[in-house]
């Protein structure tokens, strides 16, 4: 199978959007809503927040996603690739795509001078903690992660 990873593109707004909506179903979330999506192609295809999204295609259908942004470690000096989100469509899944698509954010975290790459990964999702282990990931045991929403 031949996959592409590449930046994305206006006119893959419709696909992206599909495949949140499969990451939605497989994480048991409500999708974004109408108004929710429009924000975030909006986000996406501006320079004002930063966000970075590559896609994986096959046979010009995309596959895949990944949405990452840079943060900064102050105790490093250097930037971080921060992994927001990563999916690839169960029927790829175990195609190497989710490998390519990693591999790529290696790269660019790389390219950037990042002194780190960082994600959070749901603790029932087993075979996401075992494919980035394979990377060499760790689990910061002593670290928990706080969310306040507004």
């Amino acid at each position: 199978m031949k996959v592409n990873i590449r930046n994305i593109r206006k006119q893959d707004s419709d696909e992206l959007i599909r495949l949140i909506t499969e990451l939605a179903e497989f994480e048991k979330l409500k999708p974004p809503s109408k108004q929710a999506q429009k924000r975030l192609l909006d986000a996406v295809f501006s320079r004002k927040f930063g966000i970075k999204v590559l896609v994986a295609e096959n046979d010009r259908k995309l596959i895949g996603y990944a949405f990452y942004f840079f943060t900064f470690s102050t105790f490093l000096a250097k930037p971080t690739l921060y992994l927001e989100d990563i999916y690839i469509s169960e029927k790829y899944r175990r195609s190497g795509t989710g490998k390519k698509m990693f591999r790529e954010l290696i790269k660019i975290a790389n390219n950037n001078k990042c002194g780190r790459l960082e994600l959070m990964v749901l603790d029932w999702n087993v075979n996401a903690l075992r494919f980035y282990e394979k990377f060499g990931a760790k689990n910061l045991y002593n670290w928990k992660f706080y969310r306040i929403s507004f």
